[in-house]
């Protein structure tokens, strides 16, 4: 199935012809620096057309017309010219409710596509979007988060008018694969237009604080709430834009002559993950919780991990390695060590089910071995 997608090289285009190939279509990409007279070859062919091609930000208001009804027209003719009656659909936007001159090009090329459909019996589909955000969608340009995103993830400054002020947003994924539904043949409907069914609600306000958070999660070994679909969504976008030179971080590790230990992330629901790392002969741990469980886990080296009920004098080993990975329980109410009883360093990764807190860090020493 080969399927012409106009404005090829934008934002929307670049993530749906990405997926598009993911699921093994053929992809004809136009865009404005594309031959035109590979547009009347596309028409002849194509078997389905995402018309996404269009103008936004003009020097001139009268560019918005040439640029979103005018091609349109062009597209349209060359389908007709083709006698090619493949479904055809047009990235509208709420705008083209609105009257301002780029949303009366877009309504004019609602209305030029619906007589199309009318007069040639070819599906038509009309998606009016709202703001779309994702990875590859030019800061500075049209899109708030794209900007507060380029921006603190560049140490640069936002500028934020009215925190008050609503937005309808649209995520990528979830417009690509709304599109994917239309080539299927099941677009989702609303009335006469089409729509994805998947947006969320935020205001100006929350979207800078929730970006500008994100910057500080390195600092803090924090994750932000990702059971929320619009901040895992929003963070997922934020790290696209970070420089190419900081996508890496330091951690603080605490070393001695036993070894090392680093935090490497902390949330407030899900616990705390870190690397220990243990000489050869080593013992590390004797102690025991209350509430605090943990789960260690042996990526390199070999290790004893002995357990003592408190209460009770039975010892309970438990012996892992490297070469086969091994996730061991931490209960409450046993005091518990790991010890190094390989020739190389020990390296365990340990989850615990809450941040360690100084202030009650829950901890009591007693050696598993008297």
């Amino acid at each position: 199935m080969k399927i012409l997608i106009t404005g090829a090289n934008g934002f929307v285009g670049k993530n749906l012809k990405a997926e598009l190939l993911n699921r093994g279509f053929e992809v004809l990409s136009y865009d404005i620096d594309t031959d035109p007279a590979l547009l009347t070859q596309y028409a002849a062919s194509c078997d389905f057309v995402f018309h996404l091609a269009g103008v936004n930000r003009p020097k001139t208001d009268d560019e918005f017309m040439k640029g979103n009804f005018g091609f349109t027209s062009t597209l349209l003719d060359a389908l007709k010219a083709a006698g090619n009656k493949a479904p055809v659909m047009l990235a509208s936007s709420i705008q083209a409710e609105r009257q301002n001159p780029y949303g009366e090009s877009k309504k004019a090329g609602e209305d030029l596509l619906f007589a199309y459909g009318k007069e040639t019996g070819a599906p038509v589909l009309v998606y009016r979007f709202p703001n779309l955000f994702g990875k590859w969608c030019r800061p500075n340009y049209n899109s708030v988060i794209a900007t507060f995103c380029h921006n603190i993830a560049h140490h640069e400054p936002i500028t934020v008018n009215d925190p008050s002020v609503k937005l309808t947003l649209c995520y990528i994924d979830d417009v690509v694969d709304e599109l994917c539904r239309a080539v299927s043949g099941n677009p989702t409907r609303d009335g006469d237009f089409c729509c994805v069914p998947v947006t969320h609600e935020a205001t100006l306000g929350l979207l800078a604080s929730l970006i500008a958070s994100f910057a500080e999660n390195r600092k803090t070994l924090s994750l932000p709430d990702l059971s929320d679909p619009l901040i895992k969504k929003l963070y997922s976008t934020y790290l696209s834009y970070l420089p190419k030179d900081e996508f890496s971080y330091p951690l603080t590790m605490h070393k001695d002559e036993r070894g090392s230990f680093t935090e490497m992330l902390r949330t407030p629901d899900r616990g705390q993950v870190s690397v220990n790392v243990a000489k050869p002969g080593i013992t590390k741990g004797n102690h025991w919780h209350h509430t605090k469980n943990e789960k260690f886990l042996v990526v390199s080296g070999e290790a004893s991990i002995r357990f003592r009920k408190i209460d009770s004098d039975e010892v309970i080993e438990y012996r892992v390695s490297g070469e086969e990975l091994t996730v061991v329980d931490i209960p409450t109410g046993y005091t518990h060590s790991i010890q190094n009883i390989g020739q190389t360093d020990l390296v365990t990764v340990m989850w615990a089910n809450e941040p360690f807190d100084p202030e009650k860090p829950d901890t009591f020493f007693l050696p598993v071995i008297e």
